[in-house]
């Protein structure tokens, strides 16, 4: 452990990272401690989780460069094998680590593998973190991910288990504003809806660029439905496979940044805007109660709510009801092997 000699007026945040030896994680940790996530006035302490003994040794790693970076924010590093300890006292949980999903891999095995990492896991924040913990899960499948460690915490409200679909927002917006040759800023109420998947959908029916409806700016531009469709939704969807074949390796920063955003919108407010969350649906939008589900939300205080402005007509009503269809397979998945706690 070592620490800072910060002044700053802010009780220290205690934020829990696992898959902490892997590259998102690594392209994570930084940028918390450099006040990018919660501000250059809190103070943040890591509790850093890892597999031994090569994860461990990696976690080892980036906590020596942490500490040569001599970040004035950063309280402390500890690092921790075990989930229970590691996530003692957590305000914050970016659950990165997951089992990854190897050739010959069937879907029902990899939620069979992950099943039994994000039960421990959400066992453990239920039983150690603490009252305000607030939690991100990255590791994919995201979405039933984040259902399993809610379904194992029956002490943490669901509600306060969320997905990351922010790295889905962000590439969306990025597409959006290329081809309507506009800048990323001008376009607002973009939303995704569903799962972290390729199934998800990028709705751009209720956006605006820059204040007029982006349907009409898309046109304007040689954009019918017909590039909607057949173009900008499988663009993003598929985004992630597409860098795998040109990179060699998954999305690291992006998906580091997506998750950034995502817990600084949560805590700090997203300005009145409405950002894209995978959360707990009640039902909003006819998506199935249960489920965890991308939706529009604004956040303010610490709190988010999903936008109920929001039109869905009959184009992407059709693309919703598939997303959640799949969201709905693997719940059922995942309940007939045995991985679903009683907390929902």
């Amino acid at each position: 452990m070592f620490t800072s000699d910060s002044q700053s007026q802010k009780k220290p945040v205690t934020i829990t990272l696992t898959g902490a030896g892997g590259q998102i994680g690594y392209a994570t940790m930084f940028r918390i401690a450099a006040g990018e996530m919660l501000g250059a006035d809190t103070p943040v302490r890591l509790r850093l989780l890892e597999i031994p003994p090569r994860g461990v040794k990696a976690a080892e790693g980036a906590a020596m460069e942490l500490e040569d970076c001599a970040f004035e924010l950063l309280e402390s590093v500890d690092i921790f094998d075990d989930p229970q300890q590691a996530f003692e006292g957590a305000n914050i949980g970016m659950l990165i680590g997951a089992h990854p999903r190897t050739a010959g891999m069937e879907r029902a095995d990899l939620l069979e593998a992950n099943g039994a990492i994000f039960s421990q896991q959400g066992a453990a924040i239920s039983k150690s973190a603490a009252d305000d913990i607030k939690v991100v899960v990255v590791g994919n499948p995201a979405n039933t991910n984040a259902l399993i460690a809610a379904s194992h915490a029956p002490d943490v409200p669901s509600e306060r288990f969320t997905a990351l679909t922010r790295l889905d927002h962000h590439r969306a917006l990025a597409q959006l504003a290329a081809a309507t040759n506009t800048r990323v800023s001008d376009i607002k109420k973009l939303a995704i809806w569903g799962n972290h998947s390729a199934s998800q959908y990028p709705d751009v029916f209720n956006a605006r660029i820059a204040g007029r409806a982006a349907r009409g700016v898309l046109r304007e531009h040689g954009k019918d439905e017909q590039w909607i469709s057949g173009v900008f939704i499988p663009k993003v969807a598929k985004r992630g496979a597409e860098i795998i074949e040109v990179r060699g390796g998954s999305s690291v920063a992006s998906a580091a940044h997506g998750a950034i955003s995502h817990m600084r919108s949560w805590i700090l407010g997203s300005g009145g805007e409405p950002v894209s969350m995978g959360v707990l649906s009640a039902g909003q939008y006819g998506v199935t109660e249960g489920i965890i589900s991308s939706f529009p939300v604004i956040c303010d205080n610490g709190c988010y709510e999903i936008d109920n402005s929001y039109e869905i007509d009959e184009f992407s009503q059709k693309y919703i009801d598939k997303t959640v269809q799949e969201l709905l397979d693997e719940k059922e998945a995942v309940k007939t092997l045995g991985l679903l706690g009683e907390s929902l």
